[in-house]
């Protein structure tokens, strides 16, 4: 049971809206870098959102979906 990047997005704003999407779905994820990225600023560090390796296919699906 490791976790696995499903994207990475360079908006804080964005990553915060698709962790939310997939949380909704019942897919649990957290982002990295998250931090990082607030210091350096939007657009220059990459946001990762990660889930479990095995929910992986489901939130790629998830997101894969139109709103």
């Amino acid at each position: 049971m490791g976790l696995a990047c499903v994207d990475t997005l360079y908006s804080p704003v964005e990553a915060e809206i698709m962790r939310s999407r997939l949380e909704s779905a019942g897919i649990p994820a957290i982002l990295f870098d998250a931090g990082i990225a607030s210091l350096i600023g939007p657009g220059v560090s990459g946001i990762r959102l990660m889930v479990d390796e095995d929910d992986l296919a489901l939130a790629r699906t998830e997101l894969a979906r139109p709103l």
